[in-house]
């Protein structure tokens, strides 16, 4: 299935492109008939694993329109519609989209990477180093980690807030990019300083003090880094996406990359769909941060356990872990994640579903995502050994 997979994502990305950028579906469902700066990206990047000319030159124009769009402040936009002359700018419903900023710096790099070409960064130099102003803003305390409102990110209808690992890592991974093009100190400096209060708040490896001490103490002994935290507690479920980062970064020491794996792997192996499930374990009625789950979404409830965020399943999130897997040495482990993926990318005479129902194997939300196509698009050419993300 694996040839025929690879060219039915293509295909779907080709569908997906508009003369603004990647639209977050190929189907106008919804608010997917936008351009979108976190699907654009991921979008773009399976664009440069591809070679592909006409793919490249929408993630171009993808990139262009989320810089055109950059508010005043420095906020990229979190998606941009177009209706003939009509243009709608969204920066966030309930809340601002805090990814959108560092996704959008990280595909300016990706693109000078790949093209090997330093214009590309110095055109958009202005928008990153507002950008960047902003990142510290939103720091608010001055302490090296953003603090980040609930629904501010790709999980926004979850319950991670506060000091969210996944935008600390995204954070990271854009100071790196940009800082391979500028050499800069200060920006040497501030990933340094980033770096080290994650390893003191997340892993506690550190005897400098930390944010939440108390709360860090309480929590319990996990084989992997827990999703977020903020001043009341710590929420210490398995996020995929985030621990994926953390292992494509090579930031953490052989012990602690070992146990993430350890845990992750089996994750794979105990449940039906053999991927990895974006947030686990699911939050049940029963439990406390129900209450907070149940009320956050603007239309109509889609979190329901092993569904969507909560547990639900995202071909998107395996290609990041499978490339992990990959530059780790783990190539069996991710080639056959590859098949699982693409198997899910299949159903329904290749549908490309957004999630799957981790327990049950049903596909949930928009089918045509054109980010499930991109991770099928970056992890085979990553085993391929044609893909290579800057990531310092």
């Amino acid at each position: 299935m694996s040839s025929n997979a690879y060219i039915e994502s293509i295909n779907l990305l080709k569908k997906a492109s508009s003369p603004e950028g990647f639209l977050a579906s190929a189907l106008d469902i919804s608010n997917y008939k936008r351009v979108w700066a976190r699907d654009g990206v991921i979008c773009g990047l399976a664009a440069l694993a591809s070679g592909d000319e006409q793919l490249i030159n929408t993630f171009e124009q993808t990139l262009k329109t989320l810089a055109s769009h950059q508010h005043g402040m420095g906020t990229i936009p979190s998606n941009v519609a177009f209706n003939g002359k009509e243009v709608e700018v969204s920066y966030g419903g309930l809340a601002g989209r805090v990814d959108a900023v560092t996704w959008f710096i990280i595909g300016v790099c990706q693109l000078a990477y790949y093209k090997k070409d330093t214009s590309v960064v110095n055109q958009y130099k202005p928008h990153i180093e507002k950008c960047l102003a902003l990142l510290n803003a939103w720091e608010f305390n001055n302490k090296h980690l953003i603090y980040v409102p609930l629904s501010g990110n790709w999980a926004d209808e979850y319950i991670t807030d506060g000091y969210v690992l996944y935008d600390q890592l995204l954070r990271l991974w854009a100071l790196k990019s940009y800082n391979h093009f500028e050499n800069r100190d200060e920006i040497t400096h501030k990933i340094n300083q980033i770096q080290d209060q994650i390893y003191v708040n997340f892993i506690g490896q550190s005897t400098k003090e930390k944010f939440h001490p108390r709360a860090f103490e309480a929590m319990e002994k996990i084989s992997h880094l827990p999703a977020s935290f903020s001043p009341s507690g710590y929420k210490t479920q398995f996020d995929a996406f985030a621990n994926s980062l953390f292992l494509l970064l090579n930031i953490g020491d052989s012990e602690l990359e070992g146990k993430i794996f350890s845990y992750s792997l089996q994750l794979l192996k105990d449940t039906k769909l053999k991927v990895l499930p974006a947030f686990w374990p699911p939050v049940m009625e029963q439990d406390e941060e129900w209450s907070l789950l149940k009320d956050n979404c603007k239309y109509e409830f889609r979190n329901f356990p092993y569904e969507f965020h909560n547990g639900g399943s995202w071909p998107m999130v395996n290609g990041f872990y499978g490339m992990a897997l990959s530059y780790q040495g783990y190539k069996a482990e991710a080639q056959n994640l590859l098949e699982h993926i693409d198997f899910l990318n299949a159903q329904k005479e290749f549908s490309f579903y957004e999630n799957f129902n981790t327990k049950t194997g049903e596909p949930i939300g928009v089918p045509k995502c054109a980010w499930s196509a991109a991770a099928t698009v970056m992890l085979r050419q990553t085993l391929n050994n044609k893909f290579k993300i800057l990531v310092n």
